[in-house]
């Protein structure tokens, strides 16, 4: 055969080979494959042992291809064979189980890429939204509304995006970047969390969409600390009460702004207050702390114990939520608490898991409403790239089933760092694909 190649996985110029024409010095071209469909590390590659030719006969590829320029030796000439003998029962049943595994494989290869792509969209949109808002809050004071216009377009997006996704799932985003600002990495967490406890409350998108504006501006105050009040693990009394004057102090250059709307204000003042009266900076009780107050100071709370200072501090997702319910529940809204826990649902993303295959891995998607026990996991899998690693959607893989939530204690640090890179994780809505 010496067809010039014309299907769009080609380059132009191949020819299409006959199996037959195979030998050592070759070039061929597998168009549409993967290590996982044939476990050869490239698809185009020039032939250089007697079993590679094997490993491709094995797969009995529909089509291969050669760029003639690119080979050492010419393809051998098409061997005339005679017609093979007519099938036994047994052999086509043997072609037939070949064929609908090949096409298993195909399907499964596809979903892991669609799967994985929108992961990694949700980074992408995370870092570069983290990038946007952290130079935004870090000049509020000299361009408040500039600052107030980025927080604007990426709560208005997200408020919508949520609103579009039915199921009212997230997305786990493992922050890789060490250069990632931690107050602008929070502030997004913040806000994805408060707008995912708003829509399970019922709030109007209007309401939504201020609540995410005083999510990502709540601790405008922190600006001007020094690194050290915000990083000690341990505040001894004096840098506890400076802590605590950021409230006030963002607050104020908010209002002196003249730019930010008054339910976004009281959230920079009061996400702090407690239900009981415990909080700061007015010691508010009850329904004297505003709904949009009470919704960011839960979210903002949680993010604290999933991703305190220390990491080796942290709690899982799992564990914060039992945290808060049974040690905590005295400070916030009882109503709010418990559906905030719903919507984080039973597997929270940043959980991570065993599974009855005997794998670990971490949930990187919220369950849907209709599964609430089937989310999105990325399987531990030794000897598999972290950037290849399986992502199962149990919604599809009914035999697989989570056993139990695992301490971070329970794990290697290899795992932590295959599962969760750096300890470090956010939430995000990305687009429903």
């Amino acid at each position: 055969m010496s067809t010039t190649a014309s299907t769009q996985d080609t380059q132009t110029g191949e020819i299409l080979l006959d199996i037959s024409q195979l030998r050592v010095g070759v070039h061929v071209h597998l168009p549409n494959s993967s290590w996982l469909s044939h476990g050869l590390l490239f698809n185009s590659f020039v032939i250089s042992s007697p079993e590679q030719i094997k490993k491709i006969i094995s797969m009995q590829p529909t089509e291969i291809y050669c760029d003639i320029k690119r080979c050492k030796f010419m393809p051998l000439p098409i061997e005339n064979t005679p017609a093979p003998p007519a099938l036994t029962t047994a052999q086509e049943q043997k072609k037939s189980l070949k064929e609908q595994l090949l096409l298993e494989k195909k399907a499964f290869t596809k979903k892991q890429l669609q799967l994985r792509k929108r992961i990694n969209q949700a980074e992408m949109t995370h870092t570069e939204d983290a990038r946007v808002i952290g130079i935004a809050l870090k000049y509020f004071n000299d361009k408040p509304r500039d600052t107030i216009k980025q927080a604007h377009i990426i709560s208005e997006r997200s408020t919508t995006n949520l609103l579009a996704n039915a199921s009212g799932t997230i997305t786990l985003v493992n922050q890789k970047n060490p250069h990632l600002d931690h107050l602008a990495a929070h502030a997004l967490s913040v806000m994805t969390l408060s707008l995912l406890l708003g829509k399970q409350a019922g709030l109007p998108e209007e309401g939504l969409h201020a609540i995410g504006v005083g999510a990502l501006l709540h601790d405008i105050g922190k600006q001007t600390f020094h690194s050290s009040i915000l990083t000690s693990v341990i505040r001894n009394k004096f840098e506890e009460e400076v802590y605590r004057t950021h409230c006030r102090i963002g607050y104020e250059n908010a209002l002196h702004s003249g730019a930010v709307p008054p339910a976004v204000l009281d959230i920079i003042l009061h996400h702090h207050e407690r239900i009981d009266g415990s909080g700061f900076p007015d010691k508010l009780h009850g329904e004297e702390i505003t709904l949009g107050a009470r919704v960011v100071g839960i979210a903002d709370h949680f993010d604290t114990l999933t991703n305190p200072t220390n990491s080796t501090l942290a709690l899982s997702p799992s564990e914060a939520l039992a945290f808060m319910w049974v040690k905590e529940h005295v400070y916030f809204d009882n109503l709010l608490l418990q559906y905030f826990i719903h919507a984080m649902g039973v597997y929270p993303p940043g959980s991570i898991v065993k599974l009855s295959n005997g794998h670990i891995g971490t949930i990187t998607t919220s369950a849907s409403v209709a599964h609430p026990l089937s989310p999105n996991v990325l399987e531990y899998i030794p000897g598999v790239p972290r950037a290849e690693a399986i992502i199962t959607d149990l919604t599809k893989n009914p035999t697989i089933k989570i056993e139990k939530p695992l301490h971070f204690s329970e794990c290697s640090e290899e795992q932590l760092e295959y599962l969760l890179p750096k300890r470090k994780i956010s939430w995000f809505i990305s687009e429903d694909n």
